[in-house]
């Protein structure tokens, strides 16, 4: 018992060696499969991100062309149904993007058709 301690080379040694490697090659494999966890959880996210726009515009798009339609048979000046179907022309724009998988510029269509429909009320 004289040697260093780390110059052990008998059988237990290289046991307590393969068990070492064996826990490096397990947390290898754990961290792949985090990884693939992740970016599962990425796929369903910009999934779910494209239904979500997609739905919306075209929510938006029919409540939309609604109210012009509505506003089409009461005595309303022109300029309120033609901002009404332009906003929901915007968001169907939007619905189409959405389900291509732009969201970000989806979103800020949809902002805008809003606004432009909004915009159509205040004329009323």
């Amino acid at each position: 018992m004289s040697g260093r301690p780390d110059s052990d080379t008998g059988p237990e040694a290289a046991d307590s060696e393969a068990a070492a490697d064996q826990d490096e090659s397990h947390d290898a494999l754990d961290e792949s499969h985090d990884a693939l966890d992740e970016s599962d959880d990425l796929l369903e996210d910009a999934r779910r991100a494209r239904w979500t726009a997609a739905g919306t515009g075209a929510a938006l798009t029919l409540a939309g062309l609604a109210a012009a339609l509505l506003r089409l048979t009461r005595s309303a000046p022109g300029l309120v149904p033609a901002a009404y179907a332009g906003g929901a022309a915007v968001c169907a724009a939007a619905a189409v993007l959405g389900s291509r998988g732009r969201t970000r510029r989806a979103l800020w269509l949809l902002i805008a058709g809003v606004m432009v429909m909004a915009l159509g009320d205040q004329f009323d």
